[in-house]
């Protein structure tokens, strides 16, 4: 019946790169139905899994979710994207960056679904898969099969937690288990059926799709639907929970927060280019007499090692690049994940002391007084600096999504942001030589910070938002 629908997509064309992998496709997945998606390798299944999720571009059509009464379009060819309600999700390479520990992996993917348990149910689910007595551990440490049974777990755990039908979307489950392993996914699939939650899973596994109620079948680019076998039993699976308003956007950067604070050391090595740049303009400092050159040269290696930190290639990167961690997140998240990202990740910290500390290194040839002047407003310009650094962080996470992320023009992508910097060095040369003033006249330090502020957002708008057509 169309108002148990949970999720379906219409008339949707999908292209990866120069291929058409989907035309024109339309399927849907019910409250209670397990759905098997079969064909050969490349046929779109994984495209088909994504599109459901709202991770792909639409060249026609769009997708729509139903939560309670209410249908959200999660993605449409025009351009609009919402997140979709909760769900679980699992995807083919895991998405699970393994600086993450079991047990704090499970929550997240239980939190951005709108449930929050204590630490003994979460104890519960990981023994049913035999991964309890690893829950302390980084993921990085566990081997492959356990991996992606956790994978498998965070993907079924936010239905088993959820009263309310909600759907799962699993992309090729059962590769990497072993029998045992299979057998228990096989059970929570038809106990979750059982409950009211629709199945949807990209499969090779004749086993796993012998349990599904209908077969869609892609070939050609196009899908053909036949009833399925609905093989199999279900087993006992942990109680619901009660679930509560969920705020995706909050777990994603308390996820980005604690990673960070385990794995801090691609972060601190930002510092280092810095370094650098501070002894290497402090070598040409004291060659040259800054009495008989213009103030902008010293300006600009004053804020050059804040300018380095602040483009330099964020952790966050690898760890979103890691077994696909950031489609999982752009899935859950929706369209709030790239902006996002590029706030909790960049650079904010440093580029402020960094400059402090390069004046003071670099000044030693300028009077007391005006020394102290610049020291009073060198947060004016360096305060400018951390929306350069939120700009470079969104080019770079764009960057990664491209085909081709380690080609070179793409890194050049990054030379657009040397136009702020020259404002800013505009900024507080004005400021060396006359002093900080509050006037609005185009030359004043505040104007000039703020065209440079103004650069960087459109810099950082224009990152966030292309990547979504």
């Amino acid at each position: 019946m169309a108002q148990s629908i949970l999720a379906q997509v219409s008339d949707i064309s999908v292209q990866r790169g120069v291929n058409n992998v989907l035309e024109r496709a339309s399927a849907s997945v019910s409250q209670g139905e397990i759905v098997a998606v079969i064909g050969e390798n490349g046929s779109g299944k994984s495209t088909l899994i994504e599109s459901f999720a709202g991770i792909i571009p639409l060249r026609e059509g769009k997708v729509e979710w139903t939560h309670g009464s209410e249908k959200i379009v999660v993605r449409d060819s025009e351009g609009r994207r919402n997140p979709p309600p909760p769900m679980g999700l699992t995807l083919q390479n895991n998405a699970i960056c393994g600086d993450e520990t079991v047990s704090e992996r499970l929550s997240v993917a239980l939190s951005v679904s709108g449930i929050a348990i204590e630490n003994q149910r979460i104890s519960e689910l990981l023994n049913c898969w035999g991964i309890g007595h690893r829950s302390s551990e980084r993921i990085s440490n566990l081997s492959g099969g356990l991996a992606r049974r956790l994978a498998i777990l965070c993907g079924l755990a936010p239905a088993v937690m959820s009263e309310i039908p909600r759907l799962v979307l699993l992309d090729e489950p059962s590769e990497g288990l072993d029998e045992s392993s299979t057998k228990i996914l096989k059970g929570w699939i038809k106990a979750l059926s059982g409950r009211g939650h629709g199945i949807l899973i990209a499969t090779h596994d004749q086993e796993i799709s012998s349990c599904a109620d209908r077969i869609i079948t892609i070939a050609k680019n196009s899908l053909q639907t036949s009833t399925g076998t609905s093989n199999g039993d279900p087993i006992d699976i942990p109680s619901s929970g009660s679930t509560s308003r969920r705020n995706p956007v909050a777990s994603l950067v308390r996820w980005s927060f604690k990673t960070e604070i385990r794995n801090p050391v691609d972060s601190v090595g930002r510092a280092t280019p810095a370094i650098v740049a501070i002894l290497l303009s402090y070598a040409l400092v004291g060659n040259i007499d800054l009495e008989s050159h213009d103030s902008n040269l010293l300006a600009a290696l004053v804020l050059a090692p804040g300018f380095i930190v602040s483009v330099s290639s964020p952790a966050i990167v690898s760890r979103l690049e890691e077994s696909d961690s950031g489609l999982w997140w752009n899935a859950i998240v929706g369209p709030m994940a790239r902006p996002a990202y590029s706030i909790t990740a960049a650079s904010i910290f440093l580029p402020i002391p960094v400059s402090y500390v390069s004046w003071m290194i670099m000044s030693t040839a300028i009077d007391s007084e005006t020394s102290m002047e610049v020291l009073k407003w060198l947060w004016v310009p360096s305060l400018a600096l951390l929306d350069l650094a939120i700009a470079s962080t969104a080019l770079h996470i764009m960057v990664a999504d491209l085909s081709r992320s380690s080609a070179a023009p793409a890194s050049l992508l990054l030379v657009v942001l040397v136009w702020p910097f020259l404002e800013l060095t505009e900024a507080l040369s004005f400021i060396i030589d006359n002093g900080m003033t509050f006037g609005m006249s185009i030359d004043d330090p505040i104007p000039t910070c703020l065209i440079a502020s103004l650069i960087s957002a459109l810099v950082w708008l224009t990152a966030v938002i292309i990547p979504e057509y």
